[in-house]
């Protein structure tokens, strides 16, 4: 019988490779998105994918409890994706209480869903590497005491916690992916890797002189989202449910990354890189580095794609963009819920 799976987040970054990789394995694939009279930009992932026609999209909120019911009740799905946030770092500073309800909330909204109606499905929660924060350990396992540093971080725990609570609660089949940073040429402009590519081929096309950034010396673990998803979907087919970290195990900086993408497009990376102060967090988290060896065992899952490989395509993919910007739609902040 064919599998049904539900995602929320699924025109986000995460969500549109997700569903490319579910429909490969012939799933029936169904998103939940918020009501917009501008689908046509919404779901400009699904269709730079090829996928925009084989899903079947439902309205509805992670803020609303009742439309997660009635979205819940009408697809039964065997698996639920929630990869719905409001997910930029910057913008929980701005937006806490709306990062909180969506964020934090909504996962409990989404659970609650499930409990009453179809308790029997597989569910996967995207949490984040933020959660570490101001890290305990050099490298963070699953074991790793937490310790958020912004709104969103603080907002994802809940997340987490919750989602464990409903587990050994309910008897749930709820399992967690303590995911590290993990780009693509999907990833919305307003993300640092992406800024960084899209910026490279401005100046590359002339269309800018700089490129302007806050802290280049935070270090990240940074991978691929179309490697991580697969880790997501790993985890529903377990017998047992559990908490995951999915990382790459390699630390790099912003500064290198901007190396890596300058040096591709022929540029030296001094003549246009500005660091502007007003571009710093208030509080940093200077360096993530994820250890994913109980993915690898349990799971059988090991990023593929190397930093470098995945900057590369990010800039070629930016280039081909903004070569060609009458016919593409520019991709739109990933605040999915």
């Amino acid at each position: 019988m064919t599998k049904r799976a539900l995602i929320t987040g699924v025109t986000g970054q995460d969500g549109a490779y997700l569903a490319q990789l579910l429909l490969r394995k012939g799933y029936e694939v169904h998103g939940i998105i918020r009501r917009s009279s501008h689908l046509g930009v919404a779901d400009h992932r699904l269709r730079w994918l090829g996928i925009a026609d084989r899903l079947k999209l439902h309205d509805a909120n992670l803020s609303d409890l009742s439309s997660l019911v009635r979205v819940v009740s009408e697809v039964r799905p065997d698996e639920f994706y929630n990869l719905a946030a409001q997910s930029f770092v910057a913008t929980s500073w701005r937006q806490p209480v709306l990062t909180a309800n969506i964020t934090a909330v909504g996962v409990t909204n989404v659970l609650e869903a499930l409990r009453l109606i179809k308790p029997d499905t597989r569910f996967y929660q995207a949490s984040s590497s933020e959660m570490y924060g101001l890290i305990q350990q050099p490298e963070q396992s699953e074991t790793t005491p937490f310790y958020p540093r912004s709104p969103y971080a603080v907002a994802k725990l809940y997340g987490h916690w919750i989602t464990v609570n409903y587990r050994e609660s309910f008897g749930m089949h709820a399992s967690s992916g303590i995911l590290f940073n993990h780009e693509s040429p999907l990833r919305g402009v307003e993300f640092v890797t992406r800024k960084v590519t899209d910026g490279v081929a401005r100046i590359k096309l002339g269309l800018a002189t700089e490129l302007r950034l806050g802290n280049i010396d935070a270090k990240r673990d940074w991978g691929h989202a179309r490697d991580y998803v697969k880790a997501m979907w790993l985890m529903l087919q377990q017998e047992t449910p559990d908490d995951y970290v999915v990382a790459t195990g390699v630390t790099t900086t912003v500064r290198d990354m901007c190396r890596i993408a300058f040096e591709h497009v022929g540029l030296a990376m001094d003549d246009h890189l500005v660091i502007d102060p007003d571009l710093f967090r208030p509080s940093e988290v200077d360096v993530l580095l994820g250890d994913a060896t109980k993915a690898k065992a349990a799971l059988g899952w090991a990023a593929e794609t190397s930093l470098e490989r995945m900057i590369v395509e990010m800039v070629e993919a930016d280039l081909a963009r903004l070569s060609q910007p009458a016919a593409v739609t520019e991709p739109q902040p990933d605040i999915q819920p």
